[in-house]
């Protein structure tokens, strides 16, 4: 992969992971913010537990995706981005630019994914 391909991937997922930092912070105050509310009834109780339900999963999924930015980072830095981790091949870079964090190419991750289903 050519250096301007590394360094707009890199600037990419620098970018998303500042996003997600902030989508994570701003979830949990709003949480907070809705606990210290003054919930006066069952159904304010029930509503609020359900909004830190649904935010607490969001979180979850942002924090796996965190994590994947990360190793892609990393592997920014020690050369091996964009090379599929099952096959060893290059990874599409049309592929990359939707899921930049990509660590499969599109045949290995439908490989995983039938296997997955089994």
């Amino acid at each position: 992969m050519k250096k301007s391909d590394l360094d707009f991937f890199k600037e990419l997922l620098e970018e998303r992971k500042v996003q997600i930092k902030k989508n994570i912070i701003d979830s949990a105050n709003e949480i907070n913010g809705l606990r210290e509310s003054g919930a006066s009834d069952e159904f304010d109780f029930a509503n609020i537990n359900a909004d830190a339900i649904l935010e607490q999963s969001i979180s979850i999924k942002q924090k796996q995706e965190l994590a994947e930015i990360d190793l892609s980072l990393s592997k920014i830095a020690d050369g091996s981005y964009g090379i599929c981790e099952m096959c060893e091949d290059e990874i599409d870079i049309e592929r990359m630019k939707v899921k930049p964090h990509a660590r499969y190419c599109i045949t290995c991750r439908e490989i995983i994914e039938k296997n997955n289903k089994k």
